[in-house]
């Protein structure tokens, strides 16, 4: 079992920065890959940023590149999130996942692909 718990979310104006944290506790050796996922009212969950935990190979949805960072800390199993030049339509829940095994970089974005999420942690960010 692994477990997931989401930090760093809170109210940001518009132009600022915010940086998610998750930390994974429990079997975390045989995780492959880490994605950050939202979730707007009313909205389905949509991919964000995906790491892969050898190479660090990241991915990013078109609409954070260039604002947002997902980076990671081997040692520590945590995965963060930078999130800079915050706009209203950034406002969700955050939430990480993580994925066992092999993963074709091209399915990072896939919800389904995942074996474990968190609880999320909620970004305002205001105009």
């Amino acid at each position: 079992q692994v477990q997931l718990v989401e930090s760093g979310g809170g109210l940001v104006q518009a132009g600022g920065s915010l940086r998610l944290s998750c930390a994974a506790w429990g079997r975390t050796f045989s995780s492959y890959a880490m994605g950050w996922f939202r979730q707007a009212p009313g909205n389905e969950r949509e991919f964000v940023a995906g790491i892969i935990w050898n190479g660090g190979y990241t991915y990013y949805a078109d609409s954070v590149k260039g604002r947002f960072t997902i980076s990671r800390d081997n040692g520590k199993n945590k995965v963060y999130l930078q999130m800079n030049s915050l706009k209203p339509e950034d406002t969700a829940v955050y939430y990480c996942a993580d994925r066992r095994g092999g993963l074709d970089g091209r399915l990072i974005g896939t919800t389904s692909v995942y074996d474990y999420w968190g609880q999320g942690t909620q970004v305002t960010v205001s105009s």
